[in-house]
């Protein structure tokens, strides 16, 4: 499955078969929620988020592949990220754009 930001594929004629999406909610336990609250005291990256996030993205993408897979697509063009907080210590990612056959 080829996946880009851009609108075509290497000059490749296509044609769209529609709107994909994968998406996934992600939470760190209350342990690391604690330890992460503590580091926005003193500042710096919250790696044990930035995981979380890097997890959520790769979940979210292959969710998105496969639904492309099902409907017989070669490609994703336009892919996009988007998240949002869903509660303190929660997020959604989602993965989306738009699925493509190869003439």
């Amino acid at each position: 499955m080829i996946l880009v930001t851009t609108e075509t594929v290497g000059g490749r004629d296509h044609e769209a078969l529609g709107l994909v999406k994968g998406s996934t909610v992600q939470s760190k336990n209350i342990g690391k929620d604690i330890l992460s609250g503590l580091k926005t005291i003193v500042g710096g990256e919250l790696h044990s988020y930035t995981a979380m996030m890097d997890e959520a993205r790769a979940l979210a993408t292959k969710r998105m592949a496969e639904e492309a897979l099902a409907l017989g697509a070669d490609a994703v063009v336009c892919l996009r990220y988007a998240s949002s907080s869903i509660m303190a210590g929660a997020a959604e990612v989602m993965a989306y754009g738009t699925a493509v056959k190869f003439r």
